[in-house]
């Protein structure tokens, strides 16, 4: 299965010509980041422009804001609001937030832990009142609290949500969490001992969601609106999932990693707390503007500055580096920077990043409609860290990008000599794991190039073979081209690497059933 955790590190790539680093941010245009890849030995490098890099990766638009000396100093658009439209991208249009309606609703729940009517350490099934966690032999001794839910160390399963196309049917949060149709997703439950280890847990946040509406007596919705997006000044974003009238002419439609459209536009996501929010760059920058002054006293419109540092505190360290962690909301800690709080969002077609540095009062919101916007966003964040001297971004490459452009210009062969290039000199300068072929196979195969997809996945797991999601996206490639035979032994292989992978626990049901 494809990385759904899209990760913050290293947002990085070679910019070309040092005058463009004397340019204004105001004239920033799609012609003005340029990418140089070094090729083979004797081969001149290629050198991309964002303009390239967006039609390569099939990203119809995206829209960013920059903040500095924590105001929004830019906003500016690229590209179309729709895959083959002419609708431009502006600083007003919306786009999903995914993930990063976490620390919104953590924003949210704090406030109420700040007017006394949550307590962040007791156990939520004393507040919640429509429902409750299901005890089981991993609470006997811990309990889920809402610091736990906030930090993603409750225990608790359900990673993410894939939402719901429009016109479905939609659960209710109570089925959501007790995984009843028309729900999509299993039955949210303790699978660890709660505070023993971080787990990211969408399905937590749909709890502390839950806990908002039992407390406050209305609905999640109403009680963001009012007490953490309008204080925030958020005039431009909501949870509603059908969006209001007067902010639905300017929504983006969602695009899959194969450049189609999404044939609804865009999924619903009733998962409102951990997924639901509709918002722009803008919005959300004035949202971490707002957090980073109340940690230093400015602003508290929405929390005191004892609580934001609080929120700002790392409460589970899920760094394997040791240099942060995750708090209530955000993610903590970035490159030796353990002041920056930052979060990304991923929902099908749509994709976003939000950092801040609270102490500096610089920082960025980016939001795009494509599965593959991060990978065309980099170079710009590259540009502008150089341009504004944000000390954030190592300077490697990353392995599995250079792959996508040598096999748009050059083919696959190609794209494969250069990794197995980079393997022969140790892989210096570049990053790289089990996703750099693992997303590339997800690019061929989204394309319905099975041979293809089929022969980088089988690379995969011979150079990760003891990587059980390896085996289950070389299963899914063999499951999509037909080869029912070599897609079970790939899935038991995957289950006998990772007996708690749901999804090979799935697929082979309905293989064997076929």
């Amino acid at each position: 299965m494809p990385n759904i955790r899209l990760s913050m590190l290293a947002l990085c790539f070679t910019l070309a010509a040092a005058t463009l680093l004397a340019q204004k941010p105001h004239i920033l245009t799609s012609d003005s980041v340029v990418l140089t890849l070094p090729l083979a030995p004797g081969e001149a490098p290629l050198k991309v422009t964002l303009a390239q890099m967006m039609a390569i990766y099939k990203e119809p638009g995206f829209s960013i804001a920059v903040i500095d000396h924590n105001r929004v100093s830019w906003a500016r658009g690229f590209g179309v609001t729709a895959a083959g439209g002419s609708i431009p991208v502006t600083p007003g249009t919306l786009f999903q937030a995914a993930s990063i309606s976490k620390p919104v609703t953590a924003a949210g729940l704090l406030w109420l832990v700040q007017h006394g009517k949550l307590s962040l350490d007791e156990d939520v099934n004393l507040k919640l009142k429509s429902w409750k966690v299901p005890d089981n032999q991993f609470t006997s001794s811990q309990k889920v609290t809402l610091r736990r839910l906030l930090s993603h160390n409750a225990g608790l399963n359900v990673h993410g949500f894939d939402g719901y196309a429009q016109g479905l049917p939609l659960p209710t949060t109570e089925q959501t969490l007790d995984g009843l149709p028309p729900a999509n997703n299993p039955p949210i439950r303790v699978t660890a001992i709660p505070g023993t280890e971080c787990n990211y847990s969408g399905g937590g946040y749909t709890i502390a969601g839950l806990l908002t509406r039992d407390i406050s007596g209305q609905s999640f919705e109403d009680f963001m609106r009012q007490h953490v997006l309008l204080p925030a000044g958020m005039m431009d974003s909501t949870f509603q999932q059908h969006v209001p009238p007067k902010l639905a002419a300017r929504v983006a439609t969602g695009t899959l990693r194969n450049g189609e459209p999404l044939p609804d536009k865009w999924h619903l996501f009733p998962e409102l707390a951990p997924d639901g929010l509709w918002s722009t760059p803008t919005d959300l920058a004035k949202f971490a503007i707002e957090i980073a002054l109340s940690k230093h006293g400015g602003a508290n419109h929405i929390l005191f500055p004892p609580t934001v540092r609080e929120m700002l505190t790392v409460q589970c360290h899920d760094d394997p580096d040791g240099q942060g962690g995750t708090g209530l909301g955000f993610a903590l800690g970035y490159q030796h920077h353990p002041e920056i709080f930052f979060h990304n969002g991923s929902n099908i077609g749509f994709q976003s990043i939000l950092m801040m540095d609270p102490d500096a009062g610089w920082g960025f919101a980016l939001m795009g409609n494509s599965d593959n916007f991060q990978s065309v966003v980099r170079p710009v964040l590259q540009f502008l860290a150089r341009l504004n001297g944000w000390d954030i971004l190592s300077h490697s490459r990353d392995l599995g990008e250079d792959l996508t452009i040598i096999r748009a210009l050059r083919g696959v062969q190609a794209a494969l000599d250069s990794y197995a290039r980079a393997k022969s000199n140790a892989f210096v300068g570049l990053r790289h794991d089990v996703n750099t072929l693992n997303n590339f196979g997800y690019s061929l195969l989204g394309e319905k190039r099975f041979a293809d997809a089929i022969r980088v996945f089988q690379l995969n797991v011979a150079e990760y073979p003891q990587d059980a999601n390896a085996y289950d996206s070389l299963a899914e490639a063999y499951m999509d081209a037909g080869e029912r035979k070599f897609a079970i032994e790939s899935y038991e292989k995957s289950l006998q690497l990772n007996p708690k992978n749901e999804n090979a626990t799935v697929q082979l049901k309905k293989l064997r059933a076929e």
